[in-house]
């Protein structure tokens, strides 16, 4: 992704790219769901949306459906799109609080696109001409990550990126700015830089071995520490979203490609064997195993400095935050944005690594106090783990959220925070924390308009729904596996 974006400096002859890395160094490849800003990642690069996807066997994304979660047996979704719409600057889901607290027994997600298309297995990309008056469809990608970035590898080398196959052995620092001058690989080649990017995961081989830049541990908010992936066979038409199903010291993802599943066990290993925790993964598999199991070890948390020198760390070698809400690649595409926009062919400057690394670790704690929200809002008690979460101390930043919404509903979004209220709703609500009450400013709008609006909102849902066709229909005239767009 680093290459494919630099790849229009290289084309235009600003500078060199050169991208070292080796076949024999495998690839984690289980970051396979996305979120709805990737998109513009992909029109960013000029990617044709329907030749990607069918060159990684993608499907659409509608939203995360959590199983067991707030308690056993009960499930919610996370939809990428809004619980209706603002009236007069007042959230959807205030104004169903007060609806609901007088009779109506609607429940808050059929007023969502996204939730009542995913119940229906549905998906259709909304028509740029569409009414006015329907909802959008807010959507992103199911896809093979492995052969997402060979797709990226052939579209960065036609545009001026140089590969170069082998195995870093050391790295050259100046003794006066302490900056990487130059890498060595095993065969002896040595490759000079200006400015160099850290792409090789958890090892931090510049980021940490060279730098010495240190990591800041999370795991006392986020205790999982590790993961088993498994593909397996598509028994089914693919549906569209991701399902996240919470275990007993953990949780299993479930991501649907065209051609087969993708599969995973997140789980704490205080709690769990190794041994155990895949057992699990494969009794509740819904296809057989095409490849074995591997078992990832992690500590979620952080580097201390995301770019420090004149080196940038992206990916699992910047931190690590399990992809309960699919933010790996999500991560990945915004510090490439971010470095993209502060990068200067004029050589590093302290302003660019500050500002650099205050965004990044804003970023990162917004979505850990996301990710942290789901294990602590629960009422599970029938393991120990579940009761770690359940009552373990949360982040102050956390703490505030949950309690304003205990009071009347309330949510702010700060800055340009990833999560929107539509999102925070969904978890809390989901999960079991319900208002006290509703905004007062609900009470000030016209109820007779407002009652003939939210029917008027529930019609146009039902009717975008109704004329979607099939999901798997869409894709095998979109973007059928092996066939050009």
């Amino acid at each position: 992704m680093v290459a494919a974006a630099f790849s229009r400096f290289a084309s235009k002859g600003l500078t060199n790219v050169t991208l070292v890395e080796s076949e024999t160094v495998g690839v984690v490849g289980v970051g396979e769901a996305t979120i709805p800003p990737f998109l513009a990642f992909n029109k960013f690069l000029g990617i044709n949306e329907a030749d990607m996807l069918a060159a990684v066997g993608g499907t659409f994304k509608l939203g995360i459906q959590f199983v067991n979660w707030g308690k056993l047996d009960d499930s919610y979704f996370h939809p990428f799109g809004n619980y209706g719409y603002e009236f007069d600057g007042v959230a959807f889901h205030q104004i169903w609080h007060k609806f609901r607290k007088h009779g109506d027994p609607r429940p808050l997600y059929l007023f969502n696109v996204e939730t009542m298309a995913a119940q229906y297995g549905k998906f259709a990309i909304t028509n740029p001409n569409a009414r006015g008056d329907l909802p959008p469809v807010n959507y992103a990608y199911h896809l093979d990550a492995i052969k997402y970035g060979q797709y990226l590898r052939k579209f960065s080398e036609a545009r001026g990126v140089k590969r170069v196959e082998g195995l870093v052995e050391n790295s050259s620092l100046n003794s006066e700015t302490g900056f990487v001058e130059s890498i060595t690989l095993i065969d002896g080649q040595k490759i000079e830089g200006d400015f160099f990017v850290d792409c090789s995961g958890f090892r931090g081989l510049l980021i940490e071995q060279a730098l010495e830049t240190g990591y800041e541990d999370w795991t006392h908010w986020l205790p999982c520490d590790r993961a088993w992936a498994v593909q397996s066979d598509q028994p089914e038409d693919p549906l569209p979203y991701t399902r996240a199903t919470a275990h007993s010291a953990g949780w299993q993802w479930r991501v649907p490609l065209q051609h087969r599943l993708g599969n995973g066990h997140v789980f704490c290993s205080s709690y769990m064997s190794d041994d155990e925790a895949l057992k699990i993964l494969l009794d509740n598999l819904d296809g057989e195993p095409t490849i074995e199991p591997r078992l990832l070890k992690f500590v979620t948390g952080h580097r201390k400095k995301f770019w420090n020198k004149n080196v940038v760390s992206i990916g699992l070698s910047s931190g690590f935050m399990e992809p309960l809400e699919s933010t790996s690649i999500h991560l990945i595409h915004t510090a490439i944005t971010k470095m993209m926009l502060m990068f200067s062919l004029g050589g590093v400057q302290p302003e660019q690594e500050t500002i650099y690394n205050r965004l990044a670790l804003k970023e990162f704690r917004k979505i850990r106090d996301f990710l942290v929200l789901h294990y602590n809002a629960t009422t599970r008690d029938d393991s120990e783990f579940w009761n770690y979460c359940r009552t373990m101390g949360v982040p102050d930043s956390l703490t505030e959220k949950i309690e304003l919404f205990r009071l009347n509903g309330q949510f702010f979004r700060e800055e340009d925070e990833l999560f929107t209220v539509t999102s925070w709703a969904a978890v809390m609500l989901g999960q079991g924390i319900r208002p006290g009450s509703y905004s007062p400013l609900v009470d000030a709008l016209e109820d007779e308009k407002l009652v003939k609006e939210v029917q008027e909102m529930e019609k146009s849902i039902k009717y975008v729904v109704h004329h979607m066709p099939k999901h798997a229909d869409f894709l095998q005239r979109y973007c059928p596996v092996g066939t050009p767009a």
